[in-house]
């Protein structure tokens, strides 16, 4: 039984391949097109998830789409209804667009896959089933049934799907051990806590559904001095952890712009223009808006807490993807355990709805775990490419290579690393969401203090207050790590650490690596503080100590451990710095070509993709892209 999930036409497009209840595949259309939060129907993505279940389209038996698109259209015409006169530009904007093209979604979205099959869309037609779960349907199914849990209270929270901004639900077996989810609750449109922080982001100058990583990034520069004026003037938040916006100081139902004059007015001063300098102010107001996310979260985490008296949680939506809000909900709980999916977005709509169709539709049971902890495989879903056809692509652009054994691949780029040089990483098959782990990664040494800056000015060429995370060893993360741990609370003994095995928890660093602060260091403020080392490890550790915790283990991949097993034999730190392999402003790496452009074009220092080698000193200059330091780094 092959059921192919799609989401698409709004933000992340991308397609899963479920077979049998078995994740056989999952990838964003924008890592082929190399267009960022590519939205257009995801034809490579399906192309890609159809060549690795070893089928063409017409062996597929359901096509699933992650959302309602006629439920969607109600809500938008009853919003412009609502904020009439304003909202007639919204409502003719998305009326042409749906006459075009989304109206008529279910037979052009047939046509679309028809099309790809071996006929080439010749056939009349198609005899497998489309089916359209609602938003949070699919982002709740994402959740729970890729989970190691056979029971969990599920939570949802993102910008909007049709009218559901939050849900919560339960997700349980019934006695003939069929999982399902029994939906509880629900805030909806136009109250959200997802486009509440994404009108701050906005505010702050960075762009909408892509800039709020930096918004999080940026609060621990600031004061959280806004709480109360965001609470008193733009959120109701409930003890019950319901709430309502204030939709006097908010314009994102009718416009782009987000905020009204007087959401700025009541800051003290304009938005920021993008790329303009960041003040004092922004830091406090990128604070305060953060805190009031894990406020609202742990909030409403109690209240399903408290309703289904359950220890296990599952997270998805886009706000779950605010790995500080999910450390802060481990640590202080009240859930013992969370599990969070790992492409949290829209894009993992398309897992979620592919899930629901296998498990709520035919009613057929949660496969045996196989792979260690959950479902996902590791969340490595995408292409691989065999040395092969590396060898190819390195040939054909012409780079010096060594082609090496994994034991002396694995030195030579631990040597490397050792001696400070930042490595691009190309291995085994991508990984599905918005996070690097290993498998197309930029890598670098974690106990010196200008990688950070090199990482971000001269390679990623993006803001210089931007945090990277450690990937660890699992078995080694509680000795860096204050990441609590099950044995701590159940059994009453030393904690292991907690597993974060798709860098969606932040914690501290403990408190024996962290590094004692001068008084005139503890003065600074702003981003004055980015260049003062906070610990032994100050390339991972951001400003306010915390880090951003990537545990890697043998069983799901191997030869990044073994890359972290050889630079802890040659320095005594089982971790290194790892971010995504691109730079700004591009999608992560998917195939080797892409890889080498990124590379040539920027200030790597080596590339290994697969078991291939290649230094930047050997490269000749011709072959090299122009490009120079953008700041000066002494």
């Amino acid at each position: 039984m092959h059921i192919l999930g799609i989401s698409a036409f709004f933000h992340d497009s991308a397609a899963c391949l479920v077979r049998d209840g078995e994740i056989v595949a999952a990838a964003q259309e924008e890592r082929f097109t190399r267009r960022r939060h590519d939205a257009a129907f995801p034809e490579r993505a399906v192309r890609y998830c159809l060549q690795a279940g070893g089928i063409d389209f017409d062996a597929v038996d359901h096509v699933t789409f992650y959302e309602k698109p006629h439920l969607k259209l109600e809500r938008i015409l009853q919003v412009a209804a609502d904020f009439a006169p304003e909202g007639f530009p919204a409502f003719e904007t998305a009326t042409q667009a749906w006459a075009q093209n989304k109206f008529w979604l279910p037979g052009s979205l047939k046509a679309a896959l028809v099309a790809l099959s071996p006929s080439g869309g010749k056939r009349a037609r198609w005899d497998g089933r489309l089916i359209f779960p609602e938003h949070h349907q699919s982002h709740a199914a994402s959740a729970f049934f890729p989970s190691p849990f056979s029971e969990a209270a599920v939570m949802t929270v993102d910008g909007v799907g049709e009218w559901a901004t939050t849900t919560l639900a339960v997700g349980r077996q019934d006695a003939r051990g069929v999982p399902g989810l029994e939906f509880l609750d629900e805030i909806r449109y136009p109250d959200s806590l997802g486009m509440l922080y994404s009108a701050f982001t906005y505010y702050l100058g960075f762009k909408v559904n892509s800039g709020e990583y930096k918004v999080m990034g940026l609060a621990p520069y600031g004061e959280p001095r806004h709480v109360r004026t965001i609470l008193d003037h733009l959120l109701d938040l409930r003890e019950d952890g319901s709430y309502r916006l204030n939709m006097e100081y908010f314009s994102f139902p009718h416009d782009a712009i987000m905020i009204r004059d007087r959401f700025a007015t009541l800051f003290g001063q304009p938005p920021r223009a993008s790329e303009s300098r960041l003040e004092a102010a922004h830091f406090d107001i990128a604070a305060s808006i953060q805190q009031v996310t894990e406020l609202a979260v742990g909030r409403m985490a109690a209240q399903l807490h408290r309703r289904t008296g359950l220890p296990r949680l599952c997270l998805a939506g886009g706000v779950a993807l605010n790995c500080v809000a999910n450390g802060r909900l481990l640590r202080e709980g009240p859930f013992s355990d969370v599990w969070i999916q790992p492409a949290a977005g829209d894009a993992g709509g398309a897992l979620g709805a592919a899930l629901h169709v296998w498990h709520e539709v035919l009613r057929q049971r949660k496969i045996p775990e196989r792979h260690g902890g959950d479902l996902m495989r590791g969340s490595y879903l995408g292409p691989e490419f065999t040395n092969a056809e590396i060898r190819a692509a390195l040939e054909r652009r012409g780079l010096p290579f060594q082609e090496l054994a994994d034991a002396p691949l694995l030195a030579a780029v631990a040597d490397a690393l050792n001696q400070e040089q930042v490595v691009g990483w190309f291995q085994g098959r991508m990984e599905f969401g918005p996070r690097a782990l290993g498998a197309r990664s930029i890598l670098g040494d974690p106990r010196a203090a200008s990688t950070q800056r090199v990482m971000n000015l001269k390679i990623k060429f993006r803001e210089s207050f931007r945090p990277f995370a450690p990937s660890v060893l699992r078995e080694h993360v509680a000795e860096w790590f204050e990441l609590p741990g099950k044995a701590d609370s159940l059994l009453g003994t030393p904690s292991t650490g907690y597993d974060s095995p798709y860098m969606l928890l932040v914690a501290p660093v403990r408190a024996n690596h962290q590094r004692v602060m001068t008084p005139d260091e503890n003065a600074l403020t702003g981003i004055a503080k980015l260049n003062v080392p906070r610990s032994t490890i100050p390339a991972c550790t951001h400003v306010d100590y915390s880090a951003r915790i990537h545990t890697v283990t043998a069983e799901a991949h191997p030869r990044f451990a073994g890359l972290l097993h050889a630079f802890q034999a040659r320095t005594g730190v089982p971790l290194l710095v790892n971010t995504s392999f691109n730079v700004r402003g591009e999608p992560i790496v998917c195939a080797p070509d892409d890889a080498i452009t990124c590379f040539l074009g920027t200030g790597l220092d080596a590339l290994c993709l697969g078991n291939f080698l290649v230094n930047k000193q050997d490269v000749p200059a011709g072959l090299r892209h122009e490009y120079k330091d953008l700041f000066d780094l002494d």
